[in-house]
This record gives structure tokens, sequence and C-alpha cells, in this order.
């Protein structure tokens, strides 16, 4: 008896006509099909020959297993074809004269005898316009935080509409100003800074174009101006306001007395009408609720709004508390102050004295003509908070007992002097530098290096820096504000080392 197959033929019989069917048509394309190319052996595992090498490295190549052969190819060597020295490179590094890479190719950290040349990786764009740092003067000294800035390098804020933006500087940027914080903001035609207020004391500059501003305070007196560039308005903290870009829009500078504060973290009317309950604002401003049927769903800070009034006194609503006038003003026309003229520049200076609203806001508007400087000064209650609206500068700031920086700064920069650092700022550029320098003290005051050596005993200057007396002596007794200087940054190169190398 034949044993039982376990596999079932049926599906196969049952196919097997389709399939011969289709053997006419199969035949020739089975016969026209390249023989298969004969396989190679498999090679053995290389880096240069695998396609996809392992993303570790064999434990082979830990140090100290064997020999190993440096490569005679890998060089740190700098071709001396390739790069040139700028005027004032090779003198002297306490000298510290102000070298231009921004024609160089190929700038390398040499002063005198000291640094070396840089091989790469090149951040080529950063040592142009950072000279100092790349390649600093031989007097900078130990360890300094970083008192530099640039504006240009904070997050925008952009809104909609071409409404504008919004960037800022704080301790998340720079940690050392604790006590300043700066916000670079711009307003469109008709766009507004929503209703707000916040826990800082805001003051403020006109950088650009013109915008009204409005507030009320504690006791309802009510405040509207027009301020174009270059005046100046103070909000005391809490004190709700709005702004509002004019014809042309404006651009602004708000400086705040709080080292961590964040124009993100503002108080808004938008938002506090939605996080209240409709019938609290129902009952809070006797209106029906279909009033608040219209609110805004989200928080508003920079949006396009109707164009502001030709005739300002229609905005000038007055309540009980009358209209801030006088020295409860919260705007100053700094634009129209006539600025104190000296040979290197000029300065004007705003501060309680003229400002009275703004009781512990101070600050100096200064323009270096190029060569001159910013005079070797110091202040002794106040951090000092910069921001440059023009011109190319440098700054070497000194702080106790032994550590010093120098650092370049453009237009847009922001510059932080921890109290009571020494400091200067000298324009390097072709044009003039404009800049703000903002300090917290009821009265601007500095106290003057050349000032200070002028008016002390001349056998105590003598003994202590051994300085020949007829340089004391031509000194002025007056602060000077700004020295005027020669507009070749390096000819002194060749008068000497001055004792450092």
């Amino acid at each position: 008896m034949q044993p039982t197959s376990k596999f079932n033929w049926q599906p196969v019989f049952t196919m097997l006509p389709s399939t011969l069917a289709l053997l006419p048509f199969l035949t020739p394309i089975l016969l026209a099909a390249p023989a298969p190319a004969p396989q190679a052996a498999t090679p053995s595992f290389s880096w240069a020959s695998d396609p996809s090498p392992p993303i570790r490295g064999p434990t082979s190549l830990q140090g100290g297993l064997g020999p190993f052969t440096v490569s005679p190819t890998d060089s740190a060597e700098v071709d001396p074809d390739s790069y040139s020295l700028v005027n004032g490179q090779a003198a002297a590094a306490s000298l510290g004269l102000y070298l231009d890479f921004s024609d160089e190719e190929h700038p390398q950290p040499i002063r005198g005898d000291l640094g070396g040349t840089d091989p790469g990786p090149q951040g080529l764009q950063y040592k142009r316009i950072n000279p100092d740092v790349f390649a600093p003067p031989g007097t900078d000294n130990g360890d300094v935080p970083n008192i530099h800035w640039p504006m240009a390098l904070s997050h925008n804020r952009i809104l909609p509409g071409e409404a504008g933006w919004s960037r800022q500087q704080n301790t998340q940027q720079l940690p050392i100003a604790t006590a300043m914080a700066g916000v670079d903001m711009r307003l469109g035609p008709g766009a507004l800074r929503e209703l707000h207020w916040h826990r800082a004391n805001e003051w403020a500059l006109v950088l650009n174009g013109s915008v009204r501003i409005q507030a009320i305070n504690n006791d309802g007196a009510t405040f509207v101006d027009d301020v174009q560039e270059g005046d100046v308005w103070f909000f005391p903290s809490g004190q709700p306001h709005s702004l509002q870009g004019l014809d042309k829009g404006a651009e602004f500078l708000l400086v705040f007395d709080d080292g961590d504060f964040s124009d993100g973290g503002t108080n808004l009317i938008s938002e506090a009408f939605l996080r209240t309950p409709k019938e609290v604002l129902s009952k809070n401003l006797h209106a029906p609720l279909s009033a608040f049927e219209q609110l805004p769903k989200d928080e508003l800070y920079i949006f396009n709004g109707q164009e502001a009034p030709a005739n300002i006194q229609v905005q000038n609503i007055s309540g009980p508390g009358g209209y801030l006038t006088g020295a409860q003003s919260y705007s100053y026309h700094f634009s129209q102050q006539e600025p104190y003229e000296v040979e290197g520049g000029s300065v004007k200076i705003i501060d309680p004295v003229t400002f009275p609203i703004a009781s512990h806001f101070s600050a100096a508007l200064v323009r270096i003509h190029p060569g001159a400087m910013r005079e070797i000064h110091w202040h002794t209650t106040s951090d000092e908070w910069d921001f440059f609206i023009s011109g190319s500068a440098r700054m070497s700031a000194y702080i106790a007992p032994t550590s010093s920086v120098t650092m370049d700064f453009e237009a847009g920069d922001v510059a932080y002097i921890p109290v009571p650092a020494s400091h200067y700022i000298e324009n390097v550029g072709s044009e003039d530098v404009v800049y703000i320098e903002v300090l917290q003290q009821p009265k601007f005051t500095d106290v003057s290096l050349s000032q200070w050596i002028r008016l002390a005993p001349e056998q105590v200057v003598e003994d202590t820096l051994h300085l020949p007396a007829e340089l004391v002596e031509s000194l002025p007794k007056d602060k000077q504000y700004i020295v005027q200087g020669g507009l070749n940054l390096t000819a002194l190169a060749g008068e000497g080392s001055g004792g450092i190398a």
C-alpha cells in the first residue's frame, strides 16, 4: 500500500495551465537577459574602501598601546606670503595702537613680539570688526567680564503688517549689566505700542522719526506730547502709557533701571482684559456684556492703529488731576538743547537738574570727532550703560586691582562699565562717533583722570608716577570731557615701547 502524501497538489494543478500559457512570452525575455557577473571575494574591512565605516573607531587607536607616527604633512604654520602686518602691528604691544584689519585678507593675532599666526578656522568678519579682541594691546590683563553686546545679535521680535519690531539687551545677553537693560524699538507710521505698564522705570531717547507719547499718573493727571529725534521721555514704574509712531514712524531707545528687565514681560491692557472675568469687567465699567465681544483674542504689543490726529489737543484729555507740565512733565525736548562744544567734539547733559521727573537718570549725548577721545574717567556711584548711535570706537576698561580689557564698538552696540572702573572711548574711524552715556545718578558727574593729576600735589604725582613736571603743569584744571588727537592712529609706532613689550 502506497503511503498517503500530506502535500496538497490541487493548487498546483489548478495554476499549471495558465503558467504554461505564458511560456511563449517569457522565453525571449529570459534568453535576452545577460548572464550574472561572477562575484568577487568579499574584501576585508578597511577605512578607505568601506562606504559606511563604523561610527566609532577601534580600541586599537587608544593612546599608549604602541608607537604612533605623526603625519609629516600636518602643520600649523601659515605661509608668510599669505598675509601682511597692518600699520602699527609690528610696534611694541604696550603702545596699544589701533590695528585696522578692514582691508587685510588674512589678519593675524600679532602685536610686536606677542601672539602668533592663526591657521584657522577663520571668523574673518569678526576679526576685522574686533581687532582689539583678536590682537589685544599688551596692556590688557587678567580676566574681565564681557562689557560689549551688539544689539544686532539680539533676537528681533517682528510684528505683522510692518507695524514694527523690538530687540533688547538684558542680563541674558550681558550678565555684567545688572543695573540697566536696553530695548531698541521701531514703530511704523500710525503703529502703536499698546497701553501698558511695567515694574521698572523707563528712560527713552528718540533715535529716528517722531512719536506721540501718552500717560496718566496716580493722581489722574494726564500727559500727551509729540517727541522727535533727539528728544527724551521718562515714565515712572507702574505708570500706564502708550506710544504711537507719527507720519514717518519712529525708532527709539528705551533704558530701564533693572538689568533683568524684559520687554516681553510688561503688563498689557489687552491681557488685563482677557484675564479678567467679563462679569467683573461689566460691573467695573458699567457696560453690558455685549461691549466686550470684540476684545482682542491675544496680546497686541505692537500693532497698526488709526492715524494719530494732527491736532494733538484732540487727545489732550484733562481729568481731575489736571495736566502734567513743567517739572512733572514726562518729556524733555533734548533735541533743542545746544551742545557744549570742545575741540574734539561736543557734549550735551540731561539729568534731574533740568528733567526732575527722571529723578535718578542722568545721561550725556557725546559726539567725538575722528582722532579724538572721551577722556579717561570713571563714575563714583553708578555703573555706565552706553549705546553707540554712529561711528567706530574702541574702549579700554580697567577693573581693580590689575585687570583690563579693550573692545571695539560700532553703531548699534551696547557697552557696560561697572562702577568705578576707569575707561575712555576713542574714535578709530573716519566719521564722528555719537553715543549716549546713561547713569543711575541724581546728577551727571564723573572723575577726570587728567584733572585729578593736575590738581593733586605735584610732589605726590612725581613720587608715584615719575611724570615730567612740565607734563603735569600743562594739563588744564578743568575737565576736558573730550581730547583731540591726531588722525594718524599709528603715528606713535616709532617713538618707543613704553617699557612693555
